[in-house]
């Protein structure tokens, strides 16, 4: 075999390796096995586990068990991350998979998912217990459509050696990691890599029948084919004609036992929870100014699309492109001619703020260039259209999960602060950081999008205002924005200032501890109320209680 022919193997396997992460986004089961309503007690049981996977399993190698509830509402849970994957890669896997899960089987009592994303977890939840026992149904299999250009005999010695070897030497692992990869030598110039990883908690012999079925069930549909795979509930294999994993596998802590979750201890937790929180907004302190996060952008100028490039990006604003929709306009997912997948806000035709607020966009946020602002790529004003180009944003919008009951279980609170993080160095960079100092008047959670590694984006500048560098605040008779996040002063005397924006960020703050609408605020069985006013309350006892411990000599 010539290297030009090695040289098209690779080519292939390496659009293979694109194209089966394409394939594999859908790996998902939901089983008909039973099904649970929206409130019922299962529901929330399960929302709680699938938390509890994503915020521990990488401090514990990788792979995480766990239980919650008890009886009929009880639900097992595992996640198995692949063991050459990163802890960064893990944790994007889980938390990726888990919003998966939700969306696609909402009301399923057992599912399982194996992710695309570098193929890097397996996620599984059921009310039974799952754990220590061999599944090799369902299987998920998938194979290369390219044929082997080698001499089959001599390959498929070569190939069910390597895969004999590989079985023993992924089975012999600990309880910490039952992971291999290994290569076989097909001619001077071409390599067989092929990898196997058995859930943890199955016995040496399990790993070894799971593990042979698996090449089984290969060989009996994709026999010839140019790579491949199966997944099964208890163990993955692949191999392909190109390197496709990372050889440096570090040690993983042993993983703990099944951990049994109470779910009523969550409603403390986020009291508790509420009160730091809120409290250490007292000592908030400005940061330095920040270098790393800025890339700045001193042009002004704003790339201009034509009308029928976004008209065959979006397939002519098809209703099955449709984001979602706002005040002045619709968004549209959409797919340029180079690939490149965008949003198009497409604002109403006959809408006078809807013109203004497209001005204001192209003006101020082409300048903007920060990692936690939606980057807007481009404008389109023809034919009466007024179409703005952002960056497309695949999570959506805070609110889709913090309002969601079964979404926001998921954001544990490592990712709530690290979203709140986020959205303050947005807003630092509006105000102090970038060349312009700019006052948003319409921060809400609908306007933050969530990328693939939940980082958060301000969006929508529509009704952003700008100051003079060393401006900071100005009267306005025109008041816009949300109410229940404008600022007291700027409802009432029109004063509008960095302040007004600190006041939503506030709220917004409030609203991804509680995971409630600040004006539908609930406690207990006492019904709606209002966040802002029930945090005031906590403010004036925690104020009158240090105020008499001082006075009294208790601090």
């Amino acid at each position: 075999m010539d290297n030009r022919s090695v040289s098209h193997i690779n080519i292939a396997s390496l659009l293979f390796h694109f194209l089966i992460s394409i394939y594999l986004t859908n790996a998902l089961r939901c089983y008909q096995t039973g099904n649970f309503t929206t409130n019922s007690t299962y529901a929330k049981n399960r929302g709680l586990l699938l938390s509890s996977l994503a915020s521990n399993v990488t401090a514990n190698g990788g792979f995480y068990t766990a239980t919650v509830g008890q009886g009929a509402d009880e639900v097992y849970g595992l996640a198995l991350c692949r063991a050459d994957s990163s802890s960064e890669a893990c944790s994007n896997c889980v938390n990726t998979t888990m919003i998966d899960l939700i969306e696609k089987c909402p009301n399923q009592k057992e599912a399982i998912s194996w992710w695309a994303a570098g193929d890097n977890c397996i996620i599984r939840y059921a009310n039974r217990s799952i754990f220590g026992r061999v599944e090799i149904d369902p299987p998920e299999i998938f194979y290369n459509t390219g044929d082997i250009k080698f001499n089959m005999e001599e390959f498929d010695q070569i190939w069910s050696n390597l895969m004999a070897r590989l079985s023993t030497k992924a089975s012999m692992g600990s309880s910490k990691v039952k992971f291999a990869t290994r290569e076989a030598d097909l001619t001077p110039f071409q390599k067989i890599y092929a990898l196997m990883q058995c859930t943890p908690d199955i016995s040496q012999s399990n790993c070894n029948y799971c593990l042979g079925q698996a090449v089984v069930q290969y060989n009996n549909c994709c026999h010839g084919k140019q790579g491949g795979g199966v997944y099964t509930p208890s163990c993955i294999f692949r191999w392909d004609l190109y390197p496709f994993y990372n050889n440096s596998i570090a040690d993983a802590p042993t993983p703990t036992p099944p951990v049994s979750i109470s779910p009523h201890s969550t409603n403390n937790t986020i009291s508790k929870a509420l009160v730091a929180l809120t409290c250490s907004l007292f000592y908030y302190r400005k940061p330095k100014q920040e270098t790393k996060d800025l890339d700045e952008n001193s042009s002004t100028e704003c790339p201009k699309f034509n009308f029928e490039t976004i008209r065959l990006a979006t397939n002519d604003f098809s209703y099955h492109n449709k984001l979602g929709q706002g005040g002045f306009g619709t968004v549209y997912k959409g797919v340029l001619s180079n690939g490149r997948v965008v949003a198009v806000k497409r604002l109403t035709r006959n809408s006078k703020q809807g013109r203004v607020d497209f001005k204001n966009e192209v003006m101020l946020v082409a300048r903007l260039q920060h990692r936690n602002l939606v980057r807007l790529l481009g404008f389109c004003s023809e034919r009466n259209e007024r179409l703005l180009i952002y960056e497309y944003v695949p999570n959506s919008s805070l609110d889709r999960f913090i309002y969601d009951r079964d979404k926001r279980l998921l954001m544990d609170w490592n990712m709530r602060y690290k979203i709140i993080v986020g959205i303050a160095r947005g807003i630092l960079y509006l105000h102090e950081d970038s060349q312009l100092r700019i006052i948003h008047r319409d921060l809400k959670v609908s306007n933050i999008l969530l990328d693939e590694k939940m980082n958060p984006k301000i969006s929508d500048f529509g009704t952003a205002r700008l100051f003079p560098i060393d401006q900071s605040e100005d009267a306005t008779s025109k008041i816009v924005g949300t109410f229940g996040y404008m600022a007291p002063e700027y409802v009432f005397n029109g004063i509008v200032s960095v302040k007004s924006d600190v006041f939503s960020f506030g709220v917004l703050i409030l609203e991804i501890i509680t995971g409630q609408k600040s004006n539908k605020f609930r406690i207990g069985e006492e019904g709606e109320g209002d966040l802002i006013t029930f945090v005031s309350k906590i403010f004036l006892f925690l104020y009158f209680s240090v105020t008499l411990a001082i006075e009294y000599g208790q601090i």
